[in-house]
């Protein structure tokens, strides 16, 4: 059966029972859009980087071994009023809140609906450290020693007591002599027991009692008395990066759903704002870290986004009614939002989550649907201007135009699926979410949309199809150009540059168009030879227009347009990427000002993680080389511990090498004694239990993702590990950096779009069978990605990690227009058309219809530029930008193409590639696509 038989038989079943059809796609559409409204926004690590990438597998076992990225809660309060005052029990039980802790024999900290039973009962924490969680464990464990070491003491004063009871019985001593001998020998052994231990503390440097309220032994824990009295030893970094302020980092695990996380991080905050953990020093808490601002960011995105789209939608609505006079003109956005409805539908039942890519998917892909039911339903009024009723008017446009629409559909989903080959997971789901709703956009244009028109088919001259006629607005149709020079108006300046160039195509393609030829799409019917005079008139009316300068002069227009693709081209290598969070992210976000807040604090707002795997890593090779490189990566980047952080570009983070205090440790026994003098709890942090991991960090300042790249290959050239030692960067910002190198690599979106073509090609020539009518197309769709290109860059609008996927949008946006078009002028040319009328039908009913569904698009990209997240509204405005270029110029250069065609300019090409003639092929190649 060929493609056009099938196509015909669907359409007519749906024209014949279109409420049935209407009901049970309308039901799934409302279930699919029920469905979408779970999605989970997903902003975790695999989003960025693949599960089998280097990185991406280093982050998941650090991840799995020692929790998921920290959240940072920061304590700005001096340290001395922090930790010598009542303020430290309080933290400790705060930290405890944080951890899912519940005193023994006692509710939750606040009650059993307080946020620290949520956390109790949620679970999330893998582990907290904070200033509170180390001095309890220190005192805990100091005082465990001194205990082992007294009762140890004890056991020696009795055996001493013991055994000079022994010898004075032996000695023949009565019960007085042998208990006197033992209290002698009890007296010198405790004496002998003082001094070991008065020792031991000498030698420990322990002044004062081991005791949490001590405020002698808390000082000389916490405080370098050789940097100032209140200055915090360097070694403890990462718990008081100053003298002014304090760090609790909760490490969540790494199992949490989305939702979970975003709970968590809720009941953090809702945590530190407790009245019993308020400081009575004046003290407060800043809730940040990597995990709270992803997690804001998705929310934020996630809540604007339905208003953004809103107003798309009502944009679409309004160019709709302006520009696409027919009946029902509103049908294509209903189809295009059935369509959406379904496509995200299905992303929830397979248990998709919804990322920054996917996100975008849905304005891209209402655009399409709209396109494809812009042009189905424009070829079935061509048919009832020719006065057949709805039913043989769905059923001859199924066959005469929907191949030529599945064509273009099955082009433009290979351009996307180009995507796959990205390395970033969320661009392969971009892309393979775009390609799943192409399918259905098609599918329901055919379905949905052959119902809908068909239902005129039961209605007489006051039913249905009256009603509509009633509704249609009198007089002539608003001019193209005058209604895009509104809707551009009222767009404002975000769309108002695309607006104009817009504007002045519709103009020349007003101009170029004759009367007979326009009257198609608005109800009227045009005899061939009305419309052949029309345009030979309209070449004689106005000689300038495109149109007649693609008759007369088609290889100069061709040669301007590969110029001006080729200088697009070479400035895509200097189009500046964006790739600053700070200017990626609503100014006014909540957790980006406490980014800052953090950085402020602690000379640094996220954590470069490097994972050491081998055996036995507790070995004294491994650790002088994990200080090593620790001390020459700080250095390199600024750091001295004499003046801290400052303005270094690195700073030290919890890592196994502090736990040695940055002694020399050169023997194994050494190592075993220094790790056994560590609470576990800390040491677990840095160091597995079976020791075949540890991790050394570097906390990282708030900067541009290209600049946070070149400080991770830094990075990574200084790794040189002992022989038996593996050492790989993991974390989040080494994932983040990594996807942005590889977004923003012009290089890559080169071959991204060499790729593109490729695919489309083959797929051209698969369907259409002929080299000829294949190459015409790619000409425009190749071109018009360099002309984006140059007017990106002539505008200065800058790519953002969100908008490198442009390259593959442009491709698909020409290659809709560019194969509707094409095909249409051979359909008219196989009905015996010469050429210029074929030109002027298919650009007074195709050409039109594709002007329609870009403005369309265009209007609700445009809205997108009002954002006030800028990686959207700079998406919004390249988008608008590339869509405006595509339709303008794959209208004005497509013409020339044609003519060139026809006149054989690429014959002999093609007669090459085939090795044969082509001219005795031509006429049965130009059989339009069934």
């Amino acid at each position: 059966m060929r493609l056009a038989d099938g196509l015909e038989r669907v359409a007519r079943a749906a024209a014949a029972r279109p409420l049935p059809v209407l009901l049970a796609v309308g039901a799934l559409a409302l279930g699919g859009g029920a469905l979408a409204l779970g999605l989970e926004p997903d902003t975790g690590s695999g989003t960025l980087a693949s599960g089998s990438s280097p990185a991406g597998r280093a982050t998941a076992e650090l991840h799995r071994r020692f929790g998921d990225d920290a959240v940072v809660v920061l304590i700005r309060e001096p340290v001395t009023k922090l930790v010598l005052t009542e303020d430290l029990k309080r933290e400790i039980q705060l930290e405890g809140c944080l951890g899912g802790n519940v005193p023994n024999g006692a509710q939750p900290y606040g009650g059993a609906r307080s946020p620290c039973a949520g956390l109790a009962k949620l679970r999330a924490a893998h582990v907290v450290y904070g200033p509170g969680t180390f001095l309890n464990e220190s005192v805990n464990t100091v005082q465990a020693a001194v205990e082992g070491e007294m009762a140890t003491a004890r056991r020696g004063v009795d055996q001493a007591a013991a055994a000079a009871a022994r010898d004075a019985k032996r000695q023949g001593l009565d019960a007085a002599g042998q208990k006197q001998a033992a209290d002698r020998a009890r007296a010198a052994a405790q004496a002998q027991a003082t001094v070991e231990l008065e020792q031991l503390a000498l030698n420990s440097g322990i002044q004062g009692i081991p005791q949490l309220d001590s405020k002698p032994f808390i000082s000389q824990i916490v405080f370098d008395p050789t940097r100032g009295a209140d200055v915090p030893k360097a070694r403890f970094a990462y718990l008081f990066p100053s003298r002014d302020a304090a760090l609790v980092q909760v490490r969540l695990k790494p199992q949490l759903s989305s939702a979970q996380r975003a709970r968590a991080i809720a009941l953090i905050r809702a945590a530190v704002r407790m009245p019993m953990f308020a400081s009575r020093n004046g003290g407060s808490y800043v809730v940040s870290g990597v995990p709270v601002v992803t997690n804001d960011l998705a929310d934020s995105i996630t809540s604007g986004i339905a208003g953004l789209l809103a107003g798309a939608v009502v944009a679409m609505a309004l160019v709709l009614v302006l520009v696409f006079r027919v009946r029902r003109r509103l049908l294509p956005l209903l189809v295009a939002l059935a369509a959406a409805g379904l496509t995200f539908g299905a992303m929830a039942l397979v248990g998709a989550g919804l990322t920054m890519a996917s996100i975008a998917v849905l304005p891209v892909l209402i655009g399409l649907a709209v396109d494809y039911a812009i042009q189905f339903q424009s070829r079935v009024e061509e048919q009832r201007a020719a006065g057949r009723d709805a039913a043989d008017a769905v059923a001859l446009a199924a066959r005469a135009g929907a191949p030529a629409i599945a064509t273009a559909a099955l082009a433009t989903a290979t351009g996307f699926l180009v995507l796959l080959l990205s390395p970033v997971p969320m661009v392969r789901g971009f892309g393979l979410l775009l390609v799943v709703g192409i399918g259905l956009a098609f599918a329901c244009a055919l379905t949905a949309g052959s119902a809908a028109l068909g239902l005129g088919a039961r209605s007489g001259p006051g039913g249905a199809a009256g009603g509509w006629r009633r509704l249609r607005p009198a007089g002539p149709a608003v001019p193209l150009a005058a209604a895009w020079r509104a809707l551009a108006g009222a767009l404002g300046a975000a769309a108002l540059g695309a607006g104009q160039l817009l504007a002045a195509a519709g103009r020349g393609l007003r101009r170029l168009l004759p009367r007979p030829a326009s009257a198609v799409v608005s109800g009227r019917a045009a005899s061939p030879a009305a419309t052949t005079r029309g345009a030979a008139g309209a070449a004689r009316r106005v000689p300038a227009t495109l149109l007649a300068l693609s008759l007369r002069r088609p290889g100069r227009v061709l040669a301007v347009a590969v110029v001006l693709a080729a200088a697009g081209w070479a400035a895509d290598t200097q189009t500046r990427v964006v790739s600053d969070v700070q200017r990626l992210v609503p100014a006014g976000l909540p957790a980006l000002r406490d980014l800052r807040t953090l950085q402020d604090a602690t000379s640094s707002s996220g954590e470069i993680d490097v994972l050491v795997r081998g055996r036995d890593l507790a070995r004294p090779q491994v650790v002088r080389w994990m200080a090593g490189y620790q001390q020459r990566v700080l250095k390199r980047f600024g750091y001295a511990e004499a003046r801290g952080c400052g303005a270094a570009t690195l700073c030290p983070a919890f890592s196994l090498p502090d736990l040695f205090g940055g002694t020399s440790t050169t023997s194994a026994k050494a190592i075993d004694a220094l790790l056994a003098s560590v609470p576990p709890y800390f040491s677990s942090g840095v160091l597995a239990s079976d020791r075949s991991a540890a991790t050394l960090a570097f906390g990282i300042r708030l900067m541009p993702l290209d600049r946070q790249q070149r400080v991770i290959d830094a990075l990574r050239a200084e790794l040189r590990p002992p022989p038996g030692v593996s050492a790989q960067l993991a974390g989040v910002p080494v994932l983040a950096a990594q996807a942005n190198a590889d977004l923003s690599s012009s290089w890559r979106r080169a071959l991204t779009l060499v790729a593109g073509l490729l695919a489309v090609a083959i797929v051209l020539l698969a369907v259409l069978r002929s080299a000829a009518r294949a190459l015409v197309p790619l000409v425009p769709i190749g071109l018009a990605t360099g002309w984006s290109a140059l007017v990106v860059f002539a505008t200065g609008v800058p790519l953002n990690p969100m908008s490198a996927t442009l390259g593959a949008l442009v491709i698909a946006i020409s290659t809709e227009f560019a194969v509707l078009l094409s095909e249409r002028f051979r359909a008219e040319r196989f009905g015996g058309h010469d050429l210029p009328a074929a030109l002027a039908r298919a650009y007074g009913s195709t050409g039109r219809a594709v002007l329609a569904s870009g403005v369309t698009a265009i209007a609700g990209f445009g809205v997108l530029g009002l954002s006030d997240i800028r990686m959207l509204r700079d998406f919004g405005l390249v988008t608008v930008i590339d869509l405006t270029v595509s339709l303008a110029g794959v209208l004005a250069l497509l013409p020339s193409v044609l003519v060139l065609a026809e006149r054989g300019a690429y014959a002999e090409l093609v007669r090459r590639l085939r090795g044969g003639p082509w001219r005795s092929r031509r006429r049965a190649s130009a059989r339009p696509v069934a």
